[in-house]
């Protein structure tokens, strides 16, 4: 179980430099709001999966005035001695991403190395905004435990890439496009297989998490709508041919799939209240860091970033109990109320490190100053 021991940060958002050394079981770190607790975790999630868990434009994680950024930690590993992983990414060059300073040929070598699971208030946009959003949820959780996923995926998009500036051409070459659409039709039908088997493996386990923090009160469910459904991938694409050189892209595909959530058979971004959403979202995950340690042997780090933002206190209460309840690996914990913090930290374990965040540094607090 690959556990970060140590964090190096250089310009990354408000983050001028700091050097922070973590407990290797839970972490808290507490403080105002824009202080830098958010950009301390996604930096973690970020050393994990070679981008931000927040933003998608690299140009943002930027600190005010920079044209670079740096991240490196130092991991103790289950097996063999302790590794350093670093991240360089510099305005207008490719990025940089090593394993004991040595460069990885390519950057989805380094997926899954460290899996991780992240809770953050940005998770909203996965019931309220496009299925764009839940393909990149999906995507990256499967790109974490299944190479063969990350490597179709990484294909279709490439040969997608070509395929659209073929469709910007004026006149495009039909038997080229039809020669796209027999080396995409593989990854596809792949793709969409394991998309169908994600969605059944996580609806029960949703629920039973979604069931402990709501109570009972509600059910939710998961399920899969694809244009691959009882049509293979080269027929679909023929029946939009004239679509697509309308439109002058491709218009159906596995690029355009969606995950339905849904509540008592509604969906939960209509009919959810704030409380309802944030639940469904938490249980999500949860089920996804459950699955995730299944699937790789140990548990996945796990950043729970402003965890009980817009629950009840009912709410909150069984998620505390679950927590603590279960076997979680190491755990990034932020919030704003500090008391909220300690009775939740103390009551799982004396193994725990907290910090103060303020203005982009972090000062690891002593337990006769709590």
């Amino acid at each position: 179980m690959p556990v970060l021991q140590k964090i190096i940060i250089q310009d990354f958002r408000n983050i001028a430099l700091q050097e922070v050394a973590f407990s290797p079981n839970i972490n808290c770190i507490w403080g105002g709001n824009g202080e830098g607790k958010t950009n301390l975790l996604d930096a973690i999630y970020y050393l994990s999966m070679t981008k931000s868990g927040i933003h998608t434009a690299d140009k943002f994680n930027f600190r005010h005035g920079c044209k670079s950024f740096a991240i490196s930690g130092l991991y103790a590993m289950e097996e063999g001695p302790d590794c350093r992983f670093s991240i360089q990414v510099t305005e207008g060059s490719d990025k940089k991403v090593k394993k004991d300073d040595k460069p990885y040929p390519r950057i989805a070598e380094h997926i899954g190395t460290l899996p991780v699971v992240m809770v953050s208030p940005a998770d909203t946009e996965l019931v309220s905004e496009s299925g764009e959003e839940r393909r990149k949820f999906v995507n990256a959780f499967l790109s974490q435990t299944d190479r063969k996923y990350l490597g179709d995926m990484l294909q279709y998009n490439r040969l997608l890439a070509q395929r659209n500036r073929l469709l910007k051409e004026e006149s495009p070459d039909m038997t080229l496009l039809e020669a796209f659409d027999a080396r995409m039709a593989g990854p596809a039908k792949d793709i969409a297989a394991a998309r169908e088997a994600f969605a059944a493996r996580m609806q029960p386990v949703v629920n039973r998490y979604y069931e402990a923090i709501s109570g009972g009160k509600e059910k939710v469910s998961i399920s899969y709508k694809s244009d691959l459904r009882g049509e293979d991938f080269q027929s679909l694409q023929l029946r939009h041919r004239d679509r697509d050189r309308a439109s002058r892209y491709t218009v159906a595909g596995i690029h355009r799939d969606d995950f339905l959530f849904m509540m008592e058979d509604y969906p939960i971004r209509r009919c959810g209240s704030q409380g309802q959403q944030k639940s469904f979202l938490v249980a999500l995950k949860f089920a996804q860091y459950e699955i995730m340690k299944n699937s790789c042997g140990f548990p996945p780090v796990l950043l729970l970033d402003d965890l009980f933002d817009k629950l009840d206190m009912q709410r909150a209460g069984n998620m505390l109990q679950m927590v603590a309840g279960h076997d979680f690996g190491q755990i990034f914990l932020s919030d704003t109320d500090k008391a909220r913090t300690e009775e939740l930290v103390d009551s799982i374990t004396s193994d725990r490190a907290y910090f103060k965040a303020s203005a982009g540094t972090f000062t690891r607090i002593a337990d006769g100053e709590l």
